[in-house]
């Protein structure tokens, strides 16, 4: 199949945007569903790469135009079909980069799944092998009874393979979690999974978070023909559909419960019921955690604490595998955790906000407390820790843990920023806008109120320092002798919006 087979195809309604005539001729090898801003590693030479575009805003949108389209240039992409449900249109900053790049690029009108399109190319390149190719016909009928019935993942795949004696795969989601494997096959750490996922061939399932969409990975893709992977794989996203429906009542329920842990004095015996509604033991240890993405699209940051939470359940050997993931009255997702797993939550964090590098992801969480009773408590710590990783993150994604608030310095990151610098503006007074005596002050405090030593560290004689301490404390009306004083100003230094 050709470039140009596909944008002929009237039943895909594909726009060409931009390409040149010798381009239209390409042969396709295969698809690459991405979202990644920088998806260089899962595209392989000739393929067509699909992307909604979720990487994509308006603030930054020439530069990481820039560098979506140089990834696939460089790693030898076919043509760029990119979705117009998430914009409304192709940006045109995507579309002026395709063309400095030379990369053909089609739009993908906003209800043509992309699913559409992957069937099209695959049935297409593959679509004359012969039936030894794919799935023999009593397996395909197994698999289809099977995904209607709402069989897992493992099944799926122990069933599918069973006539491929030695062949080895995966199903992963972008952050190296296995989800199922063939029988037999070696476990592969999660950091591992890269290399893999290179060579995967994505599920595609509706109304799944791109944190948590599976791909299909074979170590040797010569295990398996390609037609039977692109029919196997069409398989388990149903599967996964049917857990995103089934999952749907889990996250009422769920919702249920952070509504009574957001409201300040509930009756514990209600939260003692809402946990056992969920499926979490009436004791602890619990642990709570909340994360956001910013303004990314609602859901997301659900999305992610949710494949946060599949990472940590079996590692932290959390009872039952008992987790709970939802969203708050105002939108935050949150998740309870039976059992303290802050070890392994460190470890999945980075390793899910990896997986998605352009969308910040910042999460808190609180200590673990001992029952019901504390929840609502250890709620309001998750949330202070999630302002202050918000506040610390420069543009990265940050977890922190309330327990590592530890300093004045730390704590102070969990105070709303409107808070610090109404603060530090009222401590200061004047002082604000005298940058002299404010690195007399910082000195000060940072020698321990040691005349001799602030003097030596700014090159005065003391009785300059004696000086300009006098004018602070004008300037403040704080008593620089006082210890309280002295934290006062310690703080609203810290406070100050370029002290961060």
């Amino acid at each position: 199949m050709h470039v140009e087979h596909l944008l002929q195809d009237e039943s895909l309604g594909l726009r060409l945007l931009w390409a040149e005539d010798a381009q239209l001729a390409r042969e396709i090898s295969g698809v690459t569903v991405t979202d990644l801003e920088d998806p260089a590693r899962f595209v392989r030479r000739d393929e067509v790469v699909l992307s909604g575009l979720v990487w994509w805003s308006a603030e930054d949108g020439p530069g990481r135009a820039e560098r979506f389209v140089s990834a696939l240039r460089g790693a030898g992409a076919a043509v760029l079909l990119a979705g117009e449900e998430t914009h409304g249109s192709v940006p045109d900053d995507l579309v002026e980069a395709c063309v400095r790049h030379g990369m053909p690029v089609a739009a993908v009108p906003a209800h043509i799944m992309f699913r559409a399109i992957t069937d099209t190319v695959y049935l297409g390149r593959w679509g004359e092998l012969s039936r030894r190719h794919a799935l023999p016909d009593g397996v395909r009928g197994r698999l289809s009874r099977m995904a209607a019935q709402g069989a897992g993942p493992e099944a799926v795949m122990a069933t599918a393979f069973a006539h491929l004696e030695r062949a080895v795969a995966y199903v992963l989601t972008p952050s190296g979690r296995t989800v199922a494997a063939t029988p037999g096959a070696a476990v592969i750490p999660a950091h591992k999974a890269a290399a893999l996922l290179a060579e995967a061939l994505p599920v595609d399932a509706d109304g799944v978070s791109p944190y948590e969409r599976w791909h299909l990975c074979l170590p040797d893709p010569d295990d398996a023909p390609p037609r039977m992977l692109h029919e196997l794989a069409s398989v388990l996203g149903r599967c996964q559909e049917a857990r995103v429906r089934s999952r749907a009542e889990e996250r009422q329920t769920a919702d249920e419960l952070g509504a009574l842990l957001a409201a300040p004095g509930t009756d514990t015996s209600a939260v003692t019921t809402a946990l056992r509604a969920c499926g979490l033991p009436e004791e602890g240890p619990y642990r709570v955690l909340v994360a956001e993405t910013g303004a990314q699209r609602a859901g997301l940051a659900e999305g992610a604490l949710a494949e946060v939470v599949a990472h940590v359940v079996p590692e932290a050997g959390v009872r039952d595998g008992a987790a709970a993931v939802g969203r708050l009255p105002d939108g935050t997702a949150f998740a309870v955790l039976a059992g303290d797993a802050a070890d392994a939550l460190r470890d999945a964090w980075p390793l899910v906000a990896g997986s998605e590098p352009a969308v910040p992801l910042h999460g808190g969480t609180g200590t673990p407390v001992p029952g019901a009773r504390e929840l609502n408590g250890a709620l309001a710590q998750a949330r202070y820790a999630l302002t202050s990783a918000r506040g610390t993150a420069h543009g990265g994604s940050v977890l922190t843990d309330a327990s590592t608030l530890t300093g004045l310095g730390a704590l102070l990151t969990g105070v709303p920023d409107e808070v610090r610098t109404a603060f530090s503006r009222t401590v200061l007074g004047e002082l604000r806008g005298n940058a002299v005596l404010l690195e007399t002050l910082e000195t000060f405090l940072a020698c321990d109120g040691s005349w001799a030593r602030t003097a030596e560290a700014l090159h005065l004689h003391v009785n300059s320092v004696h000086y300009r301490i006098g004018r602070i404390e004008h300037f403040t009306g704080r008593d620089l002798s006082r210890l309280y004083d002295r934290l006062d100003l310690w703080a609203a230094l810290l406070c100050r919006p370029d002290s961060a």
